[in-house]
């Protein structure tokens, strides 16, 4: 999934050198930067590997995209096409999220490399990407530069994936719900929800709706963008929960750590994945080379409007498998989303 890694380096030493009254929270305006920030010699980055995993990862995205319209691509290389509206939705929803932690990064002179998408096979992974992520080669001065970064790539991502669930949805198609079909069930958001409702008018209807490529593309941008926001270790929302509350940031984490592990057990097996990632990766954040200095007004507030996006875009159980008929007809829910498939479909159940 999309994220930013930045080194964990001990900087006790540097920090102390430094003259003790710039490390007070007295910064003249939101966008200074501080003294704290070194020069570091950069080498020329080649973009070849960067560009030629894009390219892979365009390949795989589509041949998914296509894998679930009921098209095969490999008996019949002209239905690859039928893959691009889900891909290219997708992959700009991704590059969008990667490129604002980049493009921040480099505002505030943290060097980072470019987006590395990771391909995945189509036939095992439903999306045919593991999503991309960007790396910070130096720790962010400061914890308003840590947010501007952290938070970039989530609001970057939500931009584009707003407009698509949108788009995606006025071209969905709405049938009478067959409580009997299975399929995979997606989990619900409550932005999710209130998206459909504006654009399709929905809500306790018994309906189905078919969906269109784009709205797939544009629910899986925001499931990426609510796993990025979990506020733990270097995670885009433990990035800004620890220039919220500075140390204070691991209790933050370890509840949320507990949290997962119980949705675990009630629904999505994926939650135990996450546990397992972050306990093994750092469930505490690393400190910024200005361990004193806190977040302007301004920033505090983008940074609770951030905790609401990832409150808005939250799903307990993403994901859960039916299998027909096993969903009796009284606890049908009053809409289902149905992947939109040209032979064999794929459906895609929505529980409100």
């Amino acid at each position: 999934m999309p994220g930013i890694h930045c080194p964990n380096t001990r900087v006790d030493r540097l920090f102390m050198s430094l003259p003790q009254p710039w490390s007070r929270d007295s910064y003249p305006a939101p966008g200074y930067f501080s003294p704290v920030q070194t020069k570091v010699r950069t080498r020329n980055q080649s973009p070849l590997i960067h560009v030629m995993l894009l390219l892979v990862t365009l390949g795989t995205t589509t041949m998914a995209g296509a894998f679930q319209r009921g098209a095969d691509p490999l008996a019949n290389p002209t239905s690859i096409v039928l893959g691009l509206p889900f891909a290219l939705t997708l992959m700009s929803i991704l590059l969008f999220h990667e490129m604002g932690h980049y493009f921040l990064a480099h505002l505030h002179g943290v060097r980072a490399t470019l987006p590395y998408f990771i391909p995945a096979p189509p036939y095992l992974f439903l999306i045919g990407t593991l999503g991309a992520f960007i790396r910070m080669k130096s720790p962010p001065t400061n914890r308003r530069a840590l947010f501007d970064v952290g938070a970039a790539g989530p609001w970057a991502g939500v931009f584009l994936a707003i407009p698509a669930v949108i788009i995606g949805l006025s071209l969905s198609e709405v049938h009478p719900l067959d409580p009997s079909e299975g399929g995979i069930i997606f989990g619900d958001s409550f932005l999710f929800s209130t998206l459909t409702y504006l654009v399709l008018g929905t809500s306790s209807e018994e309906v189905s709706i078919v969906l269109h490529p784009i709205a797939v593309a544009g629910w899986f941008g925001l499931f990426v963008t609510f796993l990025n926001l979990l506020p733990m270790g270097q995670l885009d929302g433990g990035h800004v929960v620890y220039s919220l509350f500075g140390s204070a940031h691991r209790w933050v984490a370890r509840t949320f750590l507990v949290v997962i592990l119980l949705l675990g057990f009630q629904g999505w097996p994926g939650w135990f994945v996450w546990v397992v990632l972050v306990a093994v990766l750092g469930v505490d954040h690393p400190p910024t080379l200005d361990r004193v200095s806190s977040l302007d007004p301004r920033r505090k507030l983008y940074a609770w409007c951030t905790v609401g996006l990832f409150a808005l875009t939250f799903i307990p159980v993403p994901f859960t498998i039916a299998e027909s008929p096993v969903i009796p007809a009284h606890e049908a829910m009053p809409i289902a989303y149905h992947l939109e498939s040209t032979e064999k479909p794929l459906s895609f159940l929505y529980r409100p």
